[in-house]
């Protein structure tokens, strides 16, 4: 056990128990189907490497059985009143609700992350379910006024069509439930592919759906190889919109495929986001917001808060305060009740760290907490890493320029605003940016001069089911959640009538 990590206590809660794990499958046009000989993968444990169940492929007959079926489906589904949909949505997130302690349990036996964490993200789920059931009624249109006696001009929205949607699995419930959310609430069917890493919590969400009385065909689930599946189902002519979260370079090669049949895209793509900590602030209470904000869900997170640039004149008092309470930082098991960070999702992500870390302090930059894997309870097979504190890292280092999806925070001073505005707005991205000061002009010129589709301005809270969810430059375009997510799913038509 390293001694920057405090371990979790075995034994502290009921939840230390493995929660149920049913028989992987996929739902294609309405069918709960597996076997016939597809091809299948084990999904693992990250807490303890243990394989869970085996998930199956979907075929090529597969997938265009569940196009076919949102083909099919769509004009039935569209033409139902809004608020008929709505029933189906809010009948959903009232399932998941009472389901929530076995929905979570599962979350975080396949992804890793607490189950506090898990089960605040079924009640987001629940909650976009019942956004987008009540602004599905709110697809407005307008009419124009008159440029001749007798001639009406009306502005319409209307469901874009069958949507291919892709989630990754660091929010196995919450990025399934925004995609779904709007695609049916605007009226459209979808066929999702989650992450292959976390399968049973969108089955979850998905049996919610069904129980809600979801009619066949609407929603079709599948799983296999990314770059097949995606290929197979943009590539479709019956697909009319696609929605994706993930890395950018994997969005960049989607948007392509979509650019062939001219299909409209979303894309939330990767962050990097700093924090900027004035000279002005209660250092303590930033502290206390600040490392629970990093080590959320073990820092992977699109929005996590990366690059913290700190005023010299609090940097030092800043730095040692992070590095303390990181080496207090609770890991362990996530269904364990004292976890304050569970394991990583996939040894990949802990690989990553591990270069990250090495090529941070080949260039000199310093490492005050963390920085290794871990054992928990004596075991080597999950997949921890130990909360990571960085400082003094140059702009030279990976660190510095590459999302690194893991918790490790890295301490930066400045000494004036425009170099540290400057520095914020330097890379590519433009997802989330935070800063914290007390100076009301200091969060109007941030506001302004910031370049990040999300800020948050004393607060790490950015993200609810009313507010539009994405990024800029190479970050993405679009927004899930809002009226904007709704609105990726809406086409707009002009009719004048004489």
């Amino acid at each position: 056990m390293s001694s920057n990590v405090v371990p979790s206590r075995a034994g502290d809660s009921p939840a230390s128990k493995a929660a149920p794990y049913a028989e992987l499958k996929l739902f294609v046009a309405g069918e709960w189907v597996s076997g016939g000989g597809r091809k299948t993968q084990p999904v693992v444990n990250p807490a303890t490497g243990e394989t869970l169940g085996e998930l199956p492929h979907a075929t090529a007959e597969d997938l265009d059985t569940a196009l076919d079926a949102a083909q099919k489906s769509w004009p039935k589904w569209k033409g139902m009143p809004p608020h008929e949909r709505g029933k189906i949505l809010r009948k959903a997130a009232d399932l998941i609700r009472e389901r929530t302690e076995s929905i979570a349990r599962i979350a975080t036996i396949e992804e890793g992350k607490t189950l506090t964490e898990a089960k605040w993200e079924a009640g987001l789920a629940a909650e976009i379910f019942e956004w987008y059931a009540e602004e599905g009624r709110r697809a407005y249109g307008r009419v124009l006024p008159q440029r001749a006696s007798g001639v009406r001009m009306t502005v319409v929205k209307e469901p874009v069509g069958p949507v291919a949607a892709f989630a990754p699995w660091n929010f196995p419930l919450g990025n399934p439930a925004r995609k779904i959310g709007a695609a049916l609430g605007a009226g459209c069917t979808c066929i999702l592919k989650p992450a292959e890493e976390t399968p049973a919590s969108a089955l979850e969400i998905v049996k919610c759906l069904v129980d809600a009385g979801l009619p066949k065909g609407v929603l079709s689930v599948v799983f296999g190889v990314p770059a097949f599946v995606s290929t197979h189902l943009i590539s479709s002519p019956i697909i009319r919109a696609v929605h994706f979260t993930g890395s950018v370079p994997v969005g960049k090669q989607l948007m392509k495929l979509a650019a062939e049949g001219m299909k409209r895209t979303t894309m939330e793509l990767g962050g990097h986001g700093p924090v900027l900590v004035f000279d002005d602030v209660d250092v303590e209470q930033v502290l206390d917001l600040s490392v629970g904000a990093k080590y959320r869900n073990s820092g992977q997170v699109c929005v996590s808060p990366t690059r913290y640039y700190v005023h010299e004149s609090i940097y030092q008092k800043f730095v040692e305060g992070f590095t303390a309470r990181a080496k207090n930082w609770r890991v362990g098991d996530g269904l364990e009740a004292s976890t304050q960070m569970g394991p990583m999702a996939n040894p990949r992500r802990t690989q990553a760290m591990d270069m990250f870390i090495e090529d941070a302090r080949s260039h000199g930059g310093k490492v005050g907490a963390g920085g290794t894997k871990v054992k928990v309870d004596g075991k080597a097979n999950g997949f921890y890493y130990s909360p990571t504190v960085l400082s003094d890292v140059p702009n030279s280092a990976r660190i510095m320029n590459e999302e690194p999806f893991g918790p490790v925070a890295i301490l930066n001073p400045f000494s004036d605003f425009d170099s540290v505005i400057a520095e914020a707005n330097r890379l590519p991205y433009g997802l989330a940016a935070y800063a914290f000061t007390k100076s009301a002009r200091r969060v109007n010129l941030l506001g302004e001069q910031l370049e990040a589709g999300m800020i948050g301005l004393n607060s790490y809270q950015i993200a609810v089911p009313e507010s539009p969810f994405g990024g800029i430059k190479e970050s993405g375009h679009g927004s899930e959640e809002g009226i904007e997510g709704l609105e990726a799913c809406l086409v707009t038509k002009f009719i004048t009538e004489s």
